[in-house]
């Protein structure tokens, strides 16, 4: 009795399986066939594709067209048109025509239209916010452009912020995002390609470049990693970024993540390569160097002295982050004969009491540093400023008061902090964070000896990095004709060359 009941369990489960393979089939093929000559076959199919009725986001219009007398129906996803073109543009028109010679173009009042004939195409300009229309007794279906996504103003940079510049930042439309570049280009070589990445929902992905300048060879070599991308969705930029790097493992970033569009201008302008992306409020800018990311969009705003002054601060703070914290390890444990002996016996005054050793206050105070840090970015601005005000002051304070770690090492810690501040590109801000531990943990093992063997290998490493194709430290090594705009920058009439490791096809910068 058991048995038999658990055979019809069984068949019924296979049966269900089956319809469920059958349905999945039939949707399959109806996705890959063309449009259908009768429009109840093609209403019947965009019924079984999008689940009508339950899906509330999809709607159709049911309509005659004037002067044919034919039947059609119109299809749109409402959440991202903008219902009232379609009302005035489409249904109106279509009503209201009287012509029986006339095309659907030139009844149709839209910027852009076009005949799409399988329901793969179909589909995409459905999802993507455009208005499809289908005739009874015709092949043929329109697309219309109706979409209108709803999405944040152009606001202020947010990350990368300047005194002396343009203020506005990309947002999350891909169409103000495009149109804020091309706003600073009055020439036809500016050229937006687009490429859809991700299996499922085929996102669009804009490719940005002047096309009498870029190197051809980088430009396919830019398109063959993205057209290798093999993955069901990539919802943004951040996520592209990290399928298309040649060393997803690298602990340097290799492609720059900008919110500013007059820096991704500028690197137009020099021959790079720009995407930009929906639901992206930034762009990435391929391929990148080590000094791409060293550079602040403000430095060329400001004099050649007061730049080169900034950059100087920079490089200090670079160094004080990584290499403080590891030196006052290295010093006071094996080479304390660097320092003179009243500065040993003020360091050894204040360790008197702290049970811990060296490496071990170090650690706890840069991990202390890095938890404050995060939790600052994490919580409501209005908090922000509070946490960290508590956490500096009041945990500091009552640190050293409780002999858990000597004062020199909290100004140690602070200062080294401080300074990473000062690097505004979020992936190198994490990767100058990374390497100071790593200096710090060499420093405790090998002393002096150790972080010079750190550092000489990281060197090898970034030497051996390329970034599609371009070496990571270019143009200071190798060398290439450029304007050498590396630690320094030269005066602006004086920068006379593109980057020479892009090959661009025009290396020279000169006004027709």
């Amino acid at each position: 009795m058991f048995l038999q009941l658990f055979k019809k369990l069984l068949k019924k489960t296979n049966n269900h399986d089956v319809n469920k393979e059958r349905n999945s089939d039939e949707l399959i093929q109806l996705k890959q066939g063309n449009v259908y000559y009768s429009l109840d076959k093609n209403m019947d199919a965009i019924r079984k594709i999008y689940k009508l009725p339950s899906n509330q986001d999809l709607k159709t219009r049911e309509l005659y067209i004037g002067g044919v007398e034919l039947r059609a129906s119109i299809v749109f996803l409402s959440p991202i048109v903008n219902t009232g073109l379609i009302e005035k543009a489409i249904i109106k028109p279509l009503l209201t025509n009287t012509s029986i010679s006339k095309k659907i173009e030139d009844i149709i009042i839209s910027q852009s239209i076009k005949r799409i004939y399988s329901f793969k195409e179909v589909l995409q300009e459905i999802n993507k916010g455009s208005t499809v229309l289908f005739i009874d007794e015709s092949k043929t279906a329109f697309s219309m452009d109706t979409v209108e996504v709803k999405a944040r103003s152009i606001d202020k940079a947010e990350y990368e912020v300047i005194l002396k510049g343009p203020k506005e930042a990309f947002n999350e439309n891909v169409v103000d995002n495009i149109a804020l570049v091309r706003k600073y280009f009055t020439t036809e070589s500016l050229i937006n390609e687009k490429i859809n990445v991700g299996k499922r929902t085929e996102d669009e992905v804009h490719i940005l470049y002047l096309d009498d300048i870029v190197n051809d060879e980088l430009l396919e070599i830019v398109k063959q990693s993205l057209n290798k991308v093999d993955i069901d969705s990539v919802q943004n930029l951040g996520i592209l970024e990290q399928l298309i790097e040649e060393r997803e493992k690298s602990i340097f970033p290799t492609t720059l993540y900008t919110e500013r569009p007059d820096r991704a201008v500028s690197f137009i302008q020099d021959g790079y390569i720009v995407l930009v992306m929906k639901n992206s409020p930034a762009c990435l800018v391929l391929p990148a160097t080590f000094w791409s990311f060293f550079h602040t969009p403000e430095e060329h705003y400001l004099k050649f002295l007061f730049g080169n002054f900034t950059r100087i601060l920079r490089m200090f703070a670079v160094f004080i982050t990584l290499f403080t914290s590891a030196i006052y390890i290295a010093i006071t444990n094996y080479h304390a004969q660097m320092i003179p002996p009243d500065l040993q016996l003020a360091i050894s005054a204040t360790r008197e009491r702290v049970p811990f050793p060296i490496v071990f206050e170090i650690l706890m105070m840069e991990i202390a540093f890095e938890l404050i840090r995060e939790a600052g970015l994490r919580v409501p601005n209005p908090m922000g400023p509070t946490i960290g005000i508590v956490g500096a002051l009041i945990l500091g304070q009552a640190a050293v008061e409780a002999n858990i770690i000597s004062p020199i090492v909290i100004i140690i810690v602070a200062l080294g902090g401080l300074s990473s501040f000062s690097i505004s590109d979020i992936s190198f801000n994490f990767a100058i964070r990374i390497c100071r531990f790593l200096f710090i943990i060499a420093a405790s093992v090998f002393g002096i000896y150790g972080m010079s063997l750190l550092f000489i290998i990281g060197l090898s490493y970034m030497l051996s990095i390329k970034s599609f194709g371009v070496p990571y430290l270019a143009p200071m090594t190798p060398r290439y004709t450029s304007s050498q705009d590396t630690i320094f920058r030269k005066l602006l009439k004086n920068e006379r060359f593109r980057p020479g490791f892009l090959k661009p096809k025009d290396i020279q910068k000169k006004g027709e």
